[in-house]
Parts: structure tokens; sequence; C-alpha cells
């Protein structure tokens, strides 16, 4: 349930972007008493909110209608931070109201800004992401000239969230380090600013799935917060440091981080807070298979959740509980939770959850050997995922659609402006017939160039946005780092290579196979280790860059995951594959990689095997079985030595006999001589012996 939990994390932290401080223009000249009354209730809410809340309501209630604009406006401000904290956003929403106005009374455009990027988070809580951009786009145009950080930095937050949450995490980490970097210019509250702007970017992290940087921004904020002293900020990181955790398969580390945040929670009052680290270490415990606590800190989640109302994060601890009893055998208790949790989503039409929890249900029936529904809930999940990512890539192109028209919105609206002022220079000067001609010529000519001008300008745009248009259809396929294909792209190309009938394949299939090549970087870890994790990245793009000049053109070199790559090369010919191989093996090993002063030895361990394999049809041997039998003979290198490569290059036996070995255990099958394996050693390099600084497993 790990991914439905990031999402309760996900909502619960996009509270703290709301609530920000601002201060009004007019401060200096208001009652200086008042404000920092103000100031110290807004200090107290970082260790007890609902204590904040209650004094900032009667001080509210107090203040009479000749109180001073400034006073007025810092406590309605306050007070929505405070309601969001305490989740109350009905209310907070009528206070923003209430301030929005204010702030039109006395024309003050920073705080009506202010205002309006409320506006703005209430439409993406609405699911109108779209509109929410154009609408802060708007916002923007209207502070142009304002020297104000505060507002300017809710305004680059508000923006960042927004790219979050429709997965253009590029502009989004833009806006957020923009934030950042203006919480510095901060007149007050300087710390806590900066600590709200790191858990977001810790946050982002975890969403592009780069679960060591995430840590390490959670951690440098962590190393901040003791100085603000606030309960909220450091239960907020150290939950995000606990997801990254767990993302690092540090399962140990991380239920001490999901444990601070209980401890935090309770001690502070924060019942949500509280909800949601249960939560985590029930999933904790699901993660470790060790059901029974599972389910007691699952019930736990479920109790404190319907204590504070929030029933999104109720449905999950029903999924929890449920889980955890099928991980006890009482599989037909847990499934009537599960079904509870699932029928919520689904009344809520949140479909990335419905998927995120079928996955789960899918390795509960496959744990308990009910493979006919496990697989009915893959496909399922595998269908529902399908339309994800084209309602994601679809969210995405509207965004920008929409900000693309309210700019041509907006530049008709100046035309029309500029139209009416001649019309109304016209109507004025119509007495003097001789000046009226020579200036509707100067006119006419003034508004053609302008027309002209104007319209290359919009050629321009749309040129721009074809662009645009052309790159998110380039990143849907291709690894952002490297520039290889991804892992989709290729299973997308074997899905259609699968619907091909017999009649439609290559008729040469047995001459002249497909070869699929997996490959590692040896001792990747220690590279980042030794060198940091900007070598690390350069290390991968220079490896991919010499795998591109290794293979042919009609050759597809993709990124696997993480430092595994693969060649996928069609109708090879498999008296030259070891050739291919070598080739490779030198390409990558033959010489270290320069970063800077720094010069890394770098090897690949590869796996290689042939499709159609030894003759095999591919209905018995499809291409995930062979890539299997690959990752196998991966591993056999790893095992002895690295630097190598191994190929599984035909069977010795009848197939019917050699392929059940063979997918479980390539070790026994070459032992049993069912298959004939040929081996590809990598160039020697004296400076990659363990001895010399390289661990050796």
């Amino acid at each position: 349930m790990s991914k439905l939990n990031f999402r309760i994390c996900r909502r619960w932290l996009t509270a703290s972007v709301l609530g920000l401080a601002l201060s009004v223009p007019d401060a200096q000249a208001a009652d200086s008493a008042d404000l920092s009354y103000v100031e110290t209730i807004h200090t107290l809410a970082d260790r007890d909110n609902a204590t904040a809340l209650r004094q900032l309501r009667e001080y509210k209630d107090k203040l009479g209608p000749d109180a001073a604009y400034a006073v007025r406006a810092e406590v309605l401000k306050t007070l929505i931070s405070l309601l969001y904290d305490g989740g109350k956003t009905k209310e907070a929403e009528q206070v923003n109201a209430e301030l929005l106005a204010l702030a039109r009374a006395h024309q003050d455009m920073d705080m009506i800004g202010f205002a309006q990027i409320g506006e703005a988070f209430k439409l993406q809580e609405q699911g109108k992401q779209a509109e929410a951009i154009v609408r802060l786009n708007e916002i923007k145009q209207s502070l142009q000239g304002s020297q104000n950080p505060l507002v300017l930095m809710r305004l680059n937050s508000a923006f960042g969230s927004m790219y979050h949450s429709v997965g253009n995490f590029e502009k989004a980490l833009e806006h957020y380090l923009e934030a950042l970097r203006l919480a510095d210019q901060l007149p007050r509250r300087k710390a806590q600013a900066k600590l709200y702007r790191l858990e977001a970017v810790a946050s982002l992290y975890i969403s592009m799935h780069n679960a060591e940087k995430a840590l390490a921004t959670a951690n440098e904020g962590l190393e901040l917060a003791p100085a603000v002293h606030s309960p909220k900020t450091i239960s907020s990181l150290s939950m995000v440091q606990g997801i990254a955790l767990t993302e690092l398969g540090r399962n140990a580390a991380a239920l001490q981080s999901y444990q601070r945040v209980l401890q935090i929670a309770r001690e502070a009052g924060m019942p949500g807070t509280e909800a949601t680290a249960l939560s985590n270490i029930s999933d904790h415990y699901l993660h470790m298979h060790n059901f029974v606590e599972a389910e007691r800190y699952a019930r736990l989640s479920l109790a404190k959740y319907k204590e504070v109302g929030e029933t999104f994060g109720a449905a999950t601890a029903k999924a929890n509980v449920g889980f955890a009893l099928a991980g006890q055998g009482k599989l037909a208790q847990g499934i009537e939770f599960i079904d509870e949790s699932k029928k919520y989503f689904k009344d809520i039409n949140s479909k990335s959850d419905i998927e995120a929890l079928l996955g789960e249900i899918a390795s509960m029936y496959e744990n308990a050997h009910m493979y006919k529904e496990a697989l009915l809930n893959v496909r399922e999940q595998q269908k529902l995922n399908d339309e994800l990512f084209r309602s994601d890539r679809a969210k995405a192109v509207a965004a920008l659609q929409e900000q693309f028209n309210a700019e041509q919105r907006q530049k008709q609206i100046e035309l029309l402006a500029r139209e009416n002022q001649l019309k109304d220079a016209d109507l004025e000067n119509r007495r003097l017939q001789q000046i009226i001609s020579m200036l509707a010529a100067v006119v006419t000519v003034m508004v053609g160039v302008f027309i002209f001008f104007l319209y290359r300008r919009v050629r321009k745009t749309n040129e721009r946005l074809r662009e645009v248009n052309l790159q998110l259809e380039f990143h849907a396929v291709r690894d952002p780092l490297t520039g290889l294909y991804n892992r989709r792209s290729f299973v997308d190309m074997m899905k259609n290579r699968i619907a091909l009938v017999d009649g439609e394949r290559r008729a040469d299939s047995q001459e002249n196979p497909d070869c699929l090549m997996l490959m590692d970087i040896d001792h990747f870890k220690h590279i980042n280790d030794s060198y940091g994790h900007a070598v690390g990245d350069a290390v991968l793009m220079e490896v991919a860059h010499r795998l591109r000049k290794s293979v042919r053109d009609s050759d597809m070199v993709l990124r696997w995951g993480g430092e595994e790559f693969m060649i996928y090369s069609p109708r090879s010919n498999p008296a030259q594959l070891t050739h291919l191989v070598e080739r490779v093996l030198r390409a990558i090993g033959g010489e270290a990689v320069e970063v800077g002063d720094a010069h890394v030895p770098v090897t690949l361990t590869a796996g290689f095997i042939t499709l159609p394999f030894s003759g095999v049809p591919e209905a018995v041997c499809d291409w995930e079985k062979a890539l299997q039998i690959a990752d196998m003979a991966l591993y056999l290198g790893k095992v002895n030595g690295r630097n190598r490569a191994y190929g599984v290059a035909r069977l010795l036996t009848p197939y019917e006999d050699a392929l059940p070995v063979l997918e479980r255990d390539l070790s026994a099958a070459i032992k049993a001589g069912m298959v004939e394996l040929s081996e590809v050693h990598g160039p020697a390099r004296a400076d990659l012996r363990p001895e010399n600084g390289m661990p050796h497993k």
C-alpha cells in the first residue's frame, strides 16, 4: 500500500504550501504591538496549532472595524494558514474570500495576489489543474513589478505545486528552487519558510523516483528544524525521510522515522499526522511480512482517521487491515476490508488509487496461490494503468494549451483596447477632415504593421507549442538523463510484436534471430559513494553514449532502470553475436570515464540470448522468458568476477525437458548439460581489481 500512503502524505504536505506569511505594505505604520502579538500566535502554531487557532479567533473577534488595515489583513492571512494546518479547508476558503474583499477595498495588489493564489489552490483541489495554471499566470501578470519576496515566494510555490500535480517535474523543480531562493530574502520567519520549501522539493524528488535526492533534501531540512522548534515541520520532514528510506530499501531506518513522527504527533496533539504515521508503520510491517503488527497498526490508523473525519486515509487503512488479515491466512475477512476500500476509491473516481490497490490485490492472490484471481486483477490494473497514462499526458498538454490560450486572450484584449483608443481619437477629430484623412492613413499603416508583427509572434508561439508537444511525446518514451529509450517504450514495442500473427513473422527469424543483451554497470554504488551522484550521473550518460556508438543504427539501446541497460538487436547474425558483445564490453571498459579531474574506471557485466531462442517457438519461450534467462546469465557473470558476458547459446536437450529447469535455475541447467553457454571477457584493467579500491562481491 506504499503508493496510497504516499498519496496521503502528498495531500497532507500540500497544506503547508498554503500557509505562508505575508507582510502588508503599511505594516510599519500600524500598531506594532498588535502585529507582534499576531506573530507570537503564528510562532505558537508551530508547536500547538489548536491553541494558536483558538487565541487568534478570539483576537479577531475583539478587533473593531476601525482597526488598522495592516493588522486586520495580517490576522486574516495568519488565520488562513492555521485553518489549513488544522484541516478546516472550508472555513479557510471563507476567510480567504474575506481577505480578498478587504485587500480590494484598499487596492493592495500584493495582498490581492496572495488571496487569489488561494483560489488557484482551490481549483487544484477540484482537479482543475489546467485552469489553476492559467489563473496563476494571470496573477503573475498582475504582480509584475512587485518587490515583495513573500508574495513572489508564495506564487512560485503555487506554480511548483501545480506543475508537480500534472507531472511536469522539471518546471515544478524550477519554481520550488526559486521559492527556496526567495525564502532567504524574507524579513521574518525565514527558517520556517525555508523548511517548507525543502519539504516540497523532497516530496517532488519522491514523485520523480529519486529517493537519494529526496532523502538528502529531507535530511538538510531536519538539520535546520531544531532551530525553529516546530513539531509540524519536523514531523513532515521526517515523514518524507521515511518514504525515501522505504524506497531505498532501508526499512529499519524508515520505521524509526515513522515512529518519530508518531511520537511527535501524539505529543503535539496532531491527530491527522498521527493517523498518517500509523498508516505508514502498518505499511512497513506489511512489507516485512509481519502481518500481526501490520493489522494492529492499521486498525489504530483506521480509528484515528475516523476520529479526524479523513475518509481517504480511512479507506487506505481499511486496505492495510485487509492485506494484513490475508497475510495471516484470513483471506475472506481481509477481502471484506479491501472491497470497502476499493468501493470508496471508485465512488470518488480516484483511478490512480484503484490502480495501486489492484496491484496489491494481485500480489495477495498470488501469495495465496489463487492465480486466476491474481491474473484478473493484473489485467484490470494494466488496463487502468494505460488509461491513466493517456489521461496524465492529456492533462499536461491541456495545461500548456490553456496557458497558451490565456496569453492569446490577453493579447486580444490589448489589441481591442488599442483599437478603441484609435476610434475615440477618430471621433474627437472628425471635424477636421484633412487631419482625419492623414491620421486615418497613418493609423492604418501602424495597425497593419502591428498586426503583421503580431501575426509573426503568434506563428512563432504556435511553433513553440508544437515543439513542446513533441518534447512531451519524446519524454514519454525516453529516459530523461541519458536520452535512451526507456523500459515502457520497449515493452510497448514487444507487445506490438507479440500481437503479430504467425504469417506476419519474418521468414528468416531462425537464421537471423533478434538478440537481447542485458547489462549492468559493475560497482556503480561504489562509484556514487566514492565520487558523488553528479559523477555517477555523468558515468551513466557516457555509458549510454558509448553504447549508441557500438551498435547499428537499427539496434535499440535503452536504459532498463538504475545502472541497467539493454540492447535489442533485430535480425542479428548468430555468428557475430560474440563480436557484438565483445565490442560493447571493450567500448565501455577499454577507457576510463573522465569527469572533471576524476578518471572513473567503468566495466559492464552482461547476459545475452537470441529470440527466438534455439528454435523454440515464441509461444513457448517469449521475450519476457528470454529476458529472464539473460538476467540469470548476467547474475552468473556477477558471481564469476564481473567484467564479462555470458550468453545462453542453444539448448542441448529437447526444450520440453530443458525449459522448466532453465527458467528457474540457469546454473542447474548448465550442470545438467541442458544448455550451451558462451563466455566473453571484457578488457583486462589492473585498476579494476578489488584490492585497488573497488569492492568485489
